[in-house]
């Protein structure tokens, strides 16, 4: 017990007063070589939680009602994935999406939506916040692969020219004010505006 306690000293002095013990040159390096690691690390993390593997895991239901749509199989073969619409692209926007995430995470472990009658119950306070953050956000997602720029007016419908034309270029709405189950099915809308 003797030894294990001076063991501990000398760990904890060594932490202390590293300079003590090591050169400022070795401190550097090795600081910078673990910042190489704790970065490639938390950041192949990063992108392994943005994997549709990684998403379907939990949310197997909705990624069956994804597999329905345009946007997982269409003529051009171009597909978006779970991280195309719920994952902003720019980084800082990005951690803090994953933040907000962290409380699904916390949803699955203790149960809140674990069977298909809990997500169901919930399903449409769910898809509010999901409305609400790609309003909040100008439906940046949606233009990640959607630039109104280069929509050609002339192959939309004439309702879908009009409509785009009209609210998009204005600014007056967004994306998601008219594409709310665009990728998954809608809840109960009874008492939603427009519906």
């Amino acid at each position: 017990m003797q030894k294990l306690k001076m063991l501990l000293n000398t760990v904890w002095q060594t932490i202390k007063k590293p300079s003590v013990h090591f050169s400022l040159g070795f401190l550097v390096i090795g600081g910078f070589i673990a910042g190489i690691i704790f970065w490639g690390a938390f950041n192949t993390a990063l992108e392994m939680s943005s994997t549709e593997e990684f998403c379907s895991s939990c949310h197997q239901n909705v990624y069956e009602e994804m597999k329905l749509t345009i946007h997982y199989t269409n003529r051009s073969g171009v597909r978006a994935t779970c991280h195309d619409c719920h994952v902003p692209h720019k980084w800082t926007d990005k951690i803090a999406r994953k933040m907000q995430a962290s409380k699904e995470i916390w949803a699955h472990l203790v149960g809140s939506i674990n069977t298909p009658e809990k997500f169901e119950a919930k399903r449409r306070e769910l898809a509010e916040h999901e409305w609400r953050r790609l309003k909040a956000n100008n439906s940046l997602e949606c233009r990640n692969c959607h630039e109104f720029d280069y929509m050609d007016f002339t192959r939309q419908s004439e309702r879908a020219a009009k409509m785009h034309s009209t609210y998009l270029e204005s600014g007056e709405q967004t994306c998601i004010d008219c594409h709310k189950g665009i990728a998954h099915h809608l809840p109960d809308m009874a008492g939603v505006e427009g519906f």
